[in-house]
């Protein structure tokens, strides 16, 4: 590769770029022109419950695996080999669950918030928990996105060559992206949301495709691409090492990457708000099950430009033109250098870097509005209009992408990969809240101090292993010459509590709160079967201990199947006392369509 080649965007390039910010706004202007232009809550928020499972399972794949798979994915390939490829087997459980266990939970709920849940089953005080411990994560969350993306996340030289390449002004770049994004989420709801979604989505593996057709063309063929990944021992063998500190094993990926799954697709609002949106619970169902072929598309399509990206510079030295060896940096410098000389190819990569962006952004911003609205505003604010409760929603979201655009100025450098402190950041966090729900499905005796009590402790001890990772972090760089496949740091005591693999922060967080929880639950009172609301229960361990009398199943769990009518009416349940639901009644129909 010869250094002075210039590689710069052609007027093709930027008209693709272009369209994609206009395709975007013109999808968020016809939704809040047609229909019913977005007046009400159900519709902006909910987009009128009317979602088929297509445009709800593309969605759903679009708002977490974005920037991350995109850049992250290939980088880590590159660098480590293929072993992160084994967390495609979490998503066999990762999307089974959410499907049979807390879509039939929510949605029968008919609920607007999935922490209206934690109130139904537990009280306001954990809702207002769960919520906010949701807030954090999700801004935390995006503004790192934001942040890598448009060049301040990731090492400074990435930002050089990104602006080098395409001649956009890196502050003006943000800008302009994030207020189309804000924009398009505040006037159309979450039916643009969901439609710019498939969009982005199909702009997103349209470049990652291009990207891996090219270079395997210019590598010399997939038989020379697989020759060089052989001998660079970049195709990595199953790995049944047990120990929870090696950074990627079969077990780190496939089991504890089940509960960052569960985390992501079972509770987290983002989700939930496009399975509520549904026409019914099977439509959400199948979108449930539609996610599968597209997550494990979009692992193949990382994973194989990443092992394109290694056949392309092994034995190249490229830390002088990058500032260092960082897999990152090689995924935008690949991705220029293959396709200098191809107009219309780099505008299209670009484009599909930017549309994870705005896929992650937009529904944060949805889903924040969403829980700030039902969960924080409505329970303490006197009652308002729909037109009045619709433009607070609005301002909400319009609200927090301006947050999110000024927070991204003041974050800080971090020097893990994009991979891996996203994934991080989303176990620290999502694992607890995971947690809180596993507590209230499946253990009907846990009450509201026990959860309480378990998401503080998940928290406390999410974040003492990760910045205890970053304290005592030992940095190493890899070359192509000398590559460790998996990397498990020789300490002892304290240091190799915090040597925890990032995958098993979401397993371990969640299990820390389910166990205190019901320790506190235990010490209180625990919950009487009579005293749990209705349709708030999966009976999961009455069907794991069917072999028990019932008489002990009674003792330890709901026996009432999901669905079914439980009389409450004890002055004792926690809901009895709030006036908004002292009159409602308490009996969930079973709602299979």
């Amino acid at each position: 590769m010869d250094p002075s080649v210039q590689k710069h965007f052609t007027v093709v390039d930027y008209v693709i770029f272009a369209l994609l910010l206009v395709a975007s706004m013109a999808i968020g202007l016809y939704y809040a022109l047609s229909g019913g232009r977005q007046r009400t809550t159900q519709e902006f928020l909910l987009a009128d419950r009317s979602m088929s499972c297509l445009p709800i399972s593309l969605s759903l794949i679009a708002s977490f695996q974005s920037a991350v798979a995109i850049v992250g994915v290939p980088a880590e390939v590159f660098v480590h080999g293929t072993q992160y490829w084994f967390i495609g087997c979490a998503y066999i459980l990762g999307l089974l669950i959410p499907a049979h266990v807390f879509i039939p939970v929510l949605y029968r709920l008919r609920l607007s918030s999935a922490y209206q849940y934690l109130e139904l089953r537990f009280s306001k005080t954990v809702r207002i928990c769960g919520t906010l411990t949701f807030i954090f994560q999700m801004v935390r969350v995006n503004v790192d996105f934001m942040d890598y993306v448009f060049g301040t996340q990731t090492v400074l030289h990435v930002t050089v060559l990104f602006l080098s390449v395409t001649g956009f002004e890196l502050w003006g770049t943000v800008l302009a992206t994030g207020l189309v994004c804000t924009l398009y989420t505040t006037i159309g709801g979450l039916k643009a949301v969901i439609w710019t979604d498939v969009f982005q989505t199909v702009v997103m593996f349209a470049g990652q495709l291009a990207v891996i057709v090219v270079g395997v063309q210019q590598t010399g063929g997939v038989s020379e691409v697989w020759n060089k990944v052989w001998e660079g021992n970049r195709i990595s063998g199953l790995n049944l090492n047990p120990d929870p500190t090696e950074r990627h094993t079969f077990w780190t990926l496939g089991v504890g990457g089940v509960f960052l799954m569960l985390s992501l697709y079972g509770v987290n609002q983002a989700q939930v708000q496009r399975y509520l949106s549904a026409r019914t619970e099977k439509e959400a169902v199948r979108s449930c099950y539609m996610v599968f072929p597209s997550l494990q598309l979009a692992l193949a399509l990382g994973c194989v430009m990443g092992l394109v990206m290694f056949a392309r510079y092994c034995g190249e030295d490229h830390s002088g033109k990058l500032g260092n060896s960082s897999g990152d940096a090689m995924v935008i410098y690949f991705v220029m250098d293959m396709l200098q000389g191809l107009p219309g190819l780099p505008g299209l990569f670009i484009a599909c870097l930017f549309s994870g962006a705005l896929s992650t952004i937009s529904s944060a911003f949805n889903s924040l509005a969403t829980v700030t609205m039902e969960d924080l505003i409505k329970p303490h604010c006197p009652p308002m209009t729909e037109a009045r409760a619709t433009m607070v929603s609005k301002a909400l979201a319009l609200s927090y992408g301006l947050l999110c655009l000024a927070m991204a100025f003041l974050s800080h450098l971090m020097a893990d990969s994009v991979l891996q402190v996203a994934l991080k950041i989303l176990g620290m966090v999502g694992g607890p809240i995971l947690g809180v729900f596993c507590l209230g499905m499946f253990f009907p005796w846990s009450n509201s101090i026990g959860a309480v009590a378990g998401l503080a402790a998940g928290l406390v001890v999410a974040f003492w292993v990760g910045i205890g990772s970053i304290v005592t972090r030992t940095s190493s760089v890899s070359s192509c010459e000398s590559l460790s496949i998996t990397n498990t740091l020789a300490t002892s005591g304290l240091k190799r509590f915090y040597s925890l693999s990032y995958m098993w922060y979401s397993g371990f967080s969640c299990i820390t709160v389910i166990v205190i929880g019901l320790i506190i639950s235990f010490l209180t009172g625990p919950m009487k079967e009579e005293d749990v609301a209705p349709g708030t229960v999966f009976p999961l361990l009455g069907k794991l201990l069917w072999f028990v009398p019932e008489r002990v199943r009674k003792r330890l769990c709901c026996v009432t199947p999901l669905g079914h009518t439980v009389r409450n009416t004890t002055k004792g349940n926690p809901f009895y006392k709030s006036q908004k639901y002292r009159h409602r009644p308490l009996t969930i129909p079973y709602r299979s369509t």
